[in-house]
């Protein structure tokens, strides 16, 4: 997954799916296939429980035109254990991702990355001598920052979750 391009991608346009399913086997598999078999390619997938037993959600990022989007959107809708399917706005939607970063740990630089954390309201969840673990929550854009200043520290691994997406205000998206 390459989230840094969620924003430019060869002139597409970025979209932001959130999509209600039934909380079953296989259904991931189902909803990620069909992006495989129409070849189309998925920017950020993530997937968890939500609110009503028996329903996941699913937020998709993905690059596409007019056309694509909305080919995807009838695709989706047709699998069977699809629930719901709705194009979030980006403008009225709250989207955060979330960052596991392991660093090198020296005395010589201990001081610069804790600025850095601090800085970018990161927070140290991990500390041994030798490396740091950094959580941060946020936009994919501030995400990207902090892992390109980062590098110069020494980077040892690291993990993101993808992005999550829900509308703002009393807008829901709800099983039918």
């Amino acid at each position: 997954m390459n989230t840094q391009n969620i924003s430019d991608n060869n002139g597409l346009s970025p979209y932001i799916i959130g999509v209600i399913v039934s909380n079953v086997s296989g259904v991931l598999s189902r909803v990620s296939g069909m992006f495989t078999r129409r070849g189309f390619n998925i920017d950020s997938l993530t997937v968890g429980e939500t609110e009503s037993a028996g329903f996941s959600r699913i937020t998709i990022a993905f690059h596409g035109d007019n056309d694509i989007r909305d080919r995807i959107l009838h695709q989706l809708e047709k699998l069977h254990d699809v629930k719901e399917v709705e194009v979030l706005d980006k403008s009225e939607t709250v989207v955060r991702e979330l960052l596991l970063l392991k660093v090198r740990n020296s005395s010589s630089t201990r001081q610069d990355i804790m600025a850095a954390v601090e800085i970018f309201r990161s927070k140290i969840i991990d500390y041994s001598t030798t490396a740091l673990v950094c959580e941060l929550t946020g936009e994919t854009s501030k995400i990207d920052a902090f892992i390109e200043l980062m590098k110069s520290y020494g980077i040892m691994e690291m993990c993101r979750t993808g992005i999550v997406a829900i509308e703002r205000g009393d807008n829901c998206l709800k099983t039918r």
